[in-house]
């Protein structure tokens, strides 16, 4: 166990875009900052489970992968890098606040010491929703998916999609180029995702198997792999032979650790004022992790949490410092 006598500024918790974007910024405000991410590399869950998936919502951003946003994210957070400690593979435990209004921070590896903490670790640790049906689970990540890491690994293949939210519509979009074909499998005629996408996925080549609900998959070597429906609210049932399935229901999250640290929660999200920040003095939260009236779930939301927070705790490190009053270049 190293125990760290520095004194930072900030420690942000979670490297995913969010928390990224929020250590670079504070990097421009000059503050003497450490990052902490749980997973070995930097990127979060966009870098871990959509690497290749399209980034669409992010202001100024030609859509593009994931892993572009990730790597653009990661040459801007560097420019700072000699002024910066960033910790991956290190999980915090515990976030204990001293009489004098700092705190201690703990992970397996350390003890960090640190005047304010940001919270930036998304939706915490997720997990995909599941088939509904018992299958074979040998099938996982051969012919049945849940994530996609190379898009390639789907050309010239029959794939089906099994959801209707915008993570299924954008698989769809972007896997029909590429595959032989696309069905799409949802147990509803309407879609829950962005307009743009359910009109760009209308006027596609991806068969629209609905409303139906999946009941049975089963791995037919000589075949395929067949997938029974049957009808949502009915008893009519049809088939679906396909090389692939790929499973897009959506994930479970859980923010335990943030209960474990003590810290105030409404419905497992961190509760923040205006200046995102919590009922702990000096503890800020921004991205999926918090909650506030309108919050909206966006990385693009998340990055505009960011300066917000920044700044404010900032002047309260450093009140003779002005906050800034427009963006900001770098010599």
């Amino acid at each position: 166990m190293e125990f760290d006598e520095h004194l930072y500024d900030l420690t942000v918790i979670g490297g995913g875009p969010v928390g990224m974007f929020a250590t670079f910024y504070a990097g421009m405000r000059n503050l003497d900052t450490q990052l902490i991410e749980s997973l070995p590399e930097l990127g979060g869950q966009v870098a871990a489970l959509y690497p290749e998936k399209i980034i669409h919502d992010v202001a100024g951003f030609v859509p593009a992968r994931g892993a572009d946003l990730v790597e653009n994210l990661k040459r801007q957070l560097f420019e700072f890098k000699d002024q910066l400690a960033i910790r991956c593979g290190e999980e915090v435990t515990a976030v204990e606040k001293q009489a004098d209004g700092t705190f201690i921070l703990k992970t397996a590896h350390r003890v960090t010491h640190t005047r304010s903490v940001l919270v930036a670790i998304g939706s915490g640790a997720f997990a995909p929703r599941p088939l509904a049906v018992d299958y074979d689970h040998q099938l996982d990540n051969r012919k049945v998916f849940y994530f996609v890491k190379r898009v390639a690994d789907f050309a010239d293949k029959e794939i089906a999609i099994a959801g209707g939210g915008d993570a299924a519509i954008d698989w769809a979009l972007t896997l029909e180029p590429i595959a032989k074909k696309v069905h799409l499998i949802h147990r509803r005629d309407k879609f829950r995702a962005l307009e743009a996408s359910v009109e760009r996925l209308k006027a596609s080549s991806v068969e629209l198997v609905t409303p139906y609900n999946i009941k049975q998959v089963v791995d037919q070597p000589a075949a395929g792999l067949v997938i029974q429906l049957q009808v949502a609210k009915g008893d009519d049932q049809q088939t679906l032979t396909v090389d692939s399935l790929l499973v897009n229901y959506g994930f479970t999250s859980d923010n335990r650790v943030l209960k474990k640290w003590g810290l105030p929660l409404e419905r497992r999200s961190l509760v923040v004022d205006e200046h995102m920040q919590t009922a702990v003095e000096g503890i800020y939260g921004i991205g999926d992790a918090v909650t506030y009236p309108g919050k909206v779930k966006l990385i693009s939301a998340g990055f505009g949490e960011a300066p917000t927070a920044i700044n404010h705790l900032a002047e309260a490190l450093y009140p003779e410092r002005k906050q800034p009053l427009h963006s900001t270049a770098i010599a």
